[in-house]
């Protein structure tokens, strides 16, 4: 018993030190959490040639080394959605108030409410966005491959996005 308490007080003489002169912020090295704090990342409304409608994008945490993945809040206001895109490494979309629509090529529309999530897998063309009465905001975490979160391409028509 006496060897274990004097091999516990031994490593705690060791471990201390390395802990007490281990980086105290974000921007001191591998090892830290990284703080980001609420509206410190760029928050943008989603450019016309990207969206239809009123879009607000508030950038939440970036992707980086260790995680291939970044995260924002997307909010549409009825009517808004994105144009056609893909994700390379997938999306997820984590709904957290509003009714909303995602639309693929073969023209299924899927609608979800606050508390739903959806998985996009990699390479499928698709769309999301509000109803026609009702926004919508999401959370996206969106993974990263070869430095390409998004694909963006053609917009979505009003006959694609009514599912006519």
């Amino acid at each position: 018993m006496k060897k274990l308490i004097l091999i516990l007080a031994l490593s705690l003489l060791v471990v201390s030190p390395a802990y007490a002169d281990s980086p105290k912020g974000p921007e001191q090295g591998q090892g830290s959490q990284v703080l980001y704090q609420a509206g410190s990342q760029k928050s943008f409304k989603g450019p016309q040639n990207l969206f239809t409608g009123e879009v607000q994008v508030d950038l939440l945490f970036p992707s980086n080394e260790t995680a291939q993945y970044s995260g924002a809040y997307v909010t549409f206001q009825p009517g808004a959605r994105t144009a056609w895109h893909l994700h390379p490494a997938g999306q997820h979309m984590i709904v957290v108030s509003g009714v909303g629509l995602t639309g693929t090529r073969d023209g299924k529309i899927v609608k979800f409410k606050a508390g739903d999530t959806i998985w996009c897998p990699p390479d499928i063309d698709h769309w999301h966005g509000a109803t026609p009465d009702s926004p919508m905001k999401h959370l996206v975490i969106t993974g990263v491959k070869d430095g390409k979160n998004v694909i963006w391409k053609e917009k979505v028509t009003d006959e694609q996005y009514l599912g006519k």
